[in-house]
């Protein structure tokens, strides 16, 4: 296959269409949010368009940064002050380009975070809900046993080197597992009427603990930044086969 020019305007208009960028009402701008210089020959990927982030990008002589967590959310302050000056600064003095992508990746069937972290931890993906089309179900990989909440736990423990929160039963029995990385501990409910026997995200909140008591679902909190690491990357590693550009991933530590 012969590779695209990769030019800011070339790599953002196939990303917007490969993501389907219109489908979505999100809660920032999807695309390119900062403009920089028009030719790019590397791009770095992390999940937050953070200041480290931005300096391992200058340090590696990074045309564009590409992220799942960018800049102008819904409710933020629309000034350009404190820690987004600072930010915003060293990215337009370098002239790097920013692309971010929030649903858009969340919800892409090969390069999304939830289709990332279902082969990362070798789940098997059967469908999305019909309430929340960002709330994924399937089964666990049975190898040569069934699965029980101890396993998952353990699974994920291996696969994402974090050791999860977990509400339930390590001796429950779990055939059908539901998952939506990130903050989406709130759809746990979609998650029970989905009959599924464990429900996994990034964070807890208070009453997720009461919820999952209530429904009788087990619940694991694996981590934000930890369920999101991977779709970025699988989307950088795309960005860089397709465009003929030099792809580099860089992790920023997160406990969250």
């Amino acid at each position: 296959m012969k590779t695209k020019i990769a030019t800011s305007e070339s790599i953002e208009s196939y990303l917007n269409d490969l993501l389907r960028i219109s489908h979505f009402k999100d809660y920032c701008p999807n695309g390119l949010q900062v403009q920089g210089k028009s030719h790019i020959k590397t791009v770095v990927s992390g999940v937050t368009a953070s200041l480290a982030l931005i300096e391992q990008a200058i340090e590696r002589n990074a045309d564009a940064v590409l992220v799942h967590h960018g800049w102008f959310w819904k409710n933020d302050d629309p000034k350009i002050i404190r820690q987004l000056h600072a930010r915003l600064q060293l990215l337009m003095e370098h002239n790097i380009n920013l692309f971010a992508y929030h649903l858009p990746l969340d919800q892409h069937p090969e390069f999304g975070n939830n289709a990332q972290l279902a082969q990362i931890l070798g789940f098997e993906i059967q469908g999305q809900s019909k309430e929340n089309d960002l709330v994924w179900y399937g089964k666990p990989s049975q190898g040569s046993r069934k699965k029980n909440l101890r396993d998952i736990r353990e699974l994920i423990e291996k696969n994402l080197q974090r050791t999860p929160l977990v509400i339930g039963d390590d001796r429950q029995p779990i055939k059908k597992v539901a998952w939506c990385t990130g903050g989406a501990q709130g759809y746990i409910d979609i998650a029970a009427n989905l009959g599924a026997d464990v429900y996994i995200s990034g964070e807890i909140s208070e009453q997720t603990t009461h919820i999952a008591r209530e429904l009788g679902i087990a619940y694991i909190s694996a981590g934000h930044h930890a369920t999101e690491r991977y779709g970025v990357q699988a989307l950088g590693i795309h960005v860089a086969k397709t465009f003929g550009v030099r792809h580099i991933h860089v992790d920023i530590p997160n406990p969250a």
